[in-house]
């Protein structure tokens, strides 16, 4: 091996390791100064004063709730699409094209399509009206109906951003070989015990990928949750754009920003940890 071809590897990665300092470490760094100084030495008082707000544990409160009740239900639908659409059937491409279209719309217009559904006079409550399902409308929004935003969020959610989970997992459900599942049958495997027994197992490293990207995504939830919610509900995001925008308040705004890394990092690794594949796991 010359001298030239040892060095291509490290230069072919130099764009992603530019791109990861530039884009990821400086602001990373910024945050970390702007939260831990004053005055150019090392505080604790943004910290104090961050933490000592409400809005703080209530934005932490609903950021993690969102994502107990988002994830999940992402999840368990996307498994149930990508299993049903796994199979050759007529329209089976125009069909998962029509199961990923959420995915190319933003979270502001899917927030401002919900708000418009979800309205009191609104397609949804028209809809129900006149079925004569309800005899007046279903109230989504207002401070005094936080339940109900709080409802109108996971619905919008949920419809514009299972796509990416169900893009990954039904990757993963393509790559297992079907010579295990037609020898599985041979041997007497049904439906159910094929499926527990050698598809989730063989689907865990998509399983994982997909938890890890949602979840990130829901940490960082905030479009969506401004649009149909406002501050009534507040998110790590929103609290933190809030306070970058408008209090101007940029220490406590890294502080948001550093408690979503943080739950991010966390969950993170309790996915890899949890979720591993043991027939990808090398035993010694």
């Amino acid at each position: 091996m010359n001298m030239k071809t040892k060095y291509i590897p490290y230069l072919l990665l130099l764009p992603a390791i530019a791109y990861l300092l530039f884009f990821i470490g400086y602001p990373l760094v910024q945050a970390l100064y702007l939260a831990f100084t004053k005055n150019g030495a090392f505080s604790l008082d943004t910290v104090r004063r961050a933490t000592s707000d409400p809005t703080f544990w209530q934005a932490l409160k609903y950021t993690i709730l969102l994502a107990i009740a988002i994830v999940p239900v992402q999840l368990i639908l996307a498994l149930i699409l990508a299993l049903a659409v796994n199979r050759a059937f007529k329209g089976k491409d125009l069909t998962i094209y029509a199961l990923i279209i959420p995915l190319t719309i933003s979270d502001v217009a899917a927030g401002l399509i919900w708000y418009t559904m979800l309205s009191d006079y609104g397609f949804m409550n028209k809809l129900l009206l006149n079925l004569g399902l309800i005899s007046q409308p279903i109230h989504f929004f207002g401070y005094e109906y936080r339940m109900m935003e709080f409802l109108a969020i996971v619905i919008a959610e949920v419809w514009r951003a299972t796509a990416i989970v169900f893009v990954i997992i039904l990757a993963g459900l393509q790559m297992i070989s079907k010579e295990y599942l037609e020898a599985a049958e041979v041997f007497g495997a049904g439906y159910w015990t094929r499926l527990r027994k050698i598809v989730i197992p063989m689907l865990k490293p998509s399983i994982q990928s997909a938890l890890i990207i949602r979840t990130l995504f829901a940490m960082q939830v905030f479009g969506v949750v401004w649009i149909l919610a406002g501050r009534d509900i507040p998110v790590l995001a929103g609290e933190g754009f809030y306070q970058l925008t408008e209090i101007k308040d940029y220490g406590v705004a890294s502080i948001y920003a550093l408690t979503i890394a943080l739950l991010s990092i966390i969950l993170g690794a309790l996915y890899v940890k949890f979720l591993k594949a043991e027939y990808l796991e090398v035993r010694t």
